[in-house]
């Protein structure tokens, strides 16, 4: 398809020829016709390396696919209606016959092969565009006076089109091998769809003081620097980035332990950060429905209430997070707990070196109980300031 949109639905497109195939109850009004610029068809047959050949109804034929089923995959993926314009490929063709074939043998069912169309086309969307707004615009401004940016991105689209595209395959092929290794190594078959993890969101403070007084590269600058950041550490600790808000990141970690080391780190960088303003980040752990790479359910919502009421600089986490923390041995039950452990200790030590070595815990967090609260939709909540013990 070449005409990229966010529209997307389940309705399908009217057959040209009711005697073939007609599909009144979802007609459409195709108004979203494909770019006639020449540049812009001859960088398309470049990108997708092949010219125009078919109009939907000629694809979906072509396919074996009903022109029902072809509509769904096509506005799944992100594209616009385009009439019968002729503007597919044989690899639209081809598209349509994998996702098709995958259904007739059984191996996905149609609403699952259509969320696998939307998942793709969702994130490939937002790829594309990030590599043309961030990367492409600055590598073709013109090198020599005179030169038009036209006249630049096709021979610079020419050579980087096939190290890119190796670059995302590899990319997905660690990405699936990572998803699928935590997926096996689940509890059950409930876990791999329904899991407990410690979930949290990092939220700049006072961000929305900043949109008003900053200009918009600034604010651009700032937001990417801060989206680099929390990606980075979330990523170098072994925790998940679930998506970003801006102003707001989400992240997942398979244990307590990782959740509560990321969020630490973070609040530390944008601490030592002049020109980044407070973070607060509020944790909860517990069970996550996963879907399509996003995560919902009480847990997040949980988090999400945590973070707006977290102190700056400062984290937030819940009874269940806390007890997974107690649990595992990365923090004490209480510090009065912890203090006599201690003191046991150096009463043996002082003993001679017959003494029995009993080693001392060493915890990497302290919890502190803050006073419980209500949060809207979630009852009453006994939050836990979460901080650093020793040294990491």
């Amino acid at each position: 398809m070449t005409v990229d949109d966010t529209t997307s639905g389940d309705g399908a497109q009217q057959s040209p020829d009711p005697s073939v195939h007609s599909t009144p109850h979802h007609e459409v009004d195709h108004t979203a016709e494909p770019t006639d610029d020449p540049l812009a068809i001859r960088l398309e047959q470049l990108i997708l390396g092949a010219d125009r050949r078919y109009t939907p109804f000629q694809a979906a034929r072509t396919a074996g696919v009903s022109m029902d089923l072809a509509s769904r995959f096509w506005r799944a993926m992100g594209f616009a209606d385009i009439g019968q314009a002729k503007a597919l490929t044989e690899a639209d063709v081809l598209a349509l016959r994998r996702l098709s074939g995958l259904v007739e043998a059984g191996l996905l069912s149609e609403p699952m092969a259509i969320q696998v169309a939307r998942s793709t086309g969702q994130t490939t969307a937002r790829l594309a565009e990030w590599q043309i707004d961030s990367f492409l615009e600055g590598l073709t401004e013109p090198p020599e006076p005179g030169m038009t940016r036209t006249e630049v991105t096709y021979p610079l689209v020419e050579l980087l089109l096939p190290e890119l595209e190796e670059f995302l395959v590899y990319v997905w092929r660690r990405q699936l091998a990572a998803a699928t290794g935590r997926v096996v190594q689940a509890a059950d078959d409930d876990e791999m769809v329904d899991r407990r993890l410690a979930v949290g969101f990092a939220d700049l403070v006072g961000f929305t003081r900043l949109t008003r007084r900053l200009e918009e590269e600034e604010l651009g600058e700032l937001v990417e620097s801060f989206e680099t950041t929390c990606a980075d550490l979330v990523a170098a600790h072994g925790g998940r980035l679930i998506k970003t808000l801006g102003d707001e990141v989400l992240f997942a970690a398979d244990d307590a332990g990782t959740a509560a080391e990321i969020a630490l780190r973070l609040v530390e960088a944008m601490t030592v950060d002049e020109t980044m303003p407070a973070l607060r980040v509020g944790i909860a752990f517990g069970t996550v429905t996963t879907r399509m790479g996003d995560v919902f359910g009480t847990t997040v919502n949980l988090a999400s209430r945590l973070t707006s009421i977290a102190p700056k600089d400062a984290v937030l986490v819940d009874g269940a997070f806390a007890e997974e923390l107690t649990r595992t041995g990365d923090a004490p039950v209480s510090e009065a707990r912890a203090a006599e452990e201690a003191a046991a200790a150096a009463e043996r030590a002082k003993e001679g070196p017959d003494a029995e070595v009993v080693p001392v815990p060493k915890y990497r967090f302290g919890l502190q109980p803050m006073w419980q609260r209500p949060v809207r939709g979630l009852g009453v909540v006994e939050p836990w300031l979460l901080a650093r013990r020793g040294t990491s």
